[in-house]
């Protein structure tokens, strides 16, 4: 898919407090199977740990009934309540070179 580029941006309201919703996704992850083990059957830390920026964290999913393992690097910006995490190994580089999704928490 030689030329695909772009960017996609959705606002989602949730109903819980933005400051545990982001803690969850820094520094808890790991209990995110419990709430969807259909699609995520496992997440675990390659390299560095679950608070410090620049960590591995090694994914263990099922997308559209297909087993995989993603690989994503983590970087946090706890003042504005922003995680990045940017892609490094998954099927999605078949179609992609470039993977990388942005959430920034906000209260309502």
């Amino acid at each position: 898919m030689a030329g695909l580029s772009g960017k996609v941006e959705r606002e989602v309201e949730i109903e819980a407090p933005a400051e545990k919703f982001y803690k969850v996704w820094k520094f808890e992850c790991f209990h995110l199977p419990t709430a969807s083990l259909s699609n995520i059957q496992g997440v675990l830390i390659r390299e560095g740990d679950w608070e410090t920026n620049g960590s591995i964290r090694i994914w263990n999913d099922t997308v559209e009934g297909k087993s995989g393992i993603f690989k994503e690097k983590v970087e946090a910006d706890d003042e504005h309540m922003t995680l990045t995490l940017n892609g490094i190994e998954r099927d999605i580089y078949n179609d992609f070179r470039f993977w990388e999704l942005v959430f920034k928490v906000a209260p309502k």
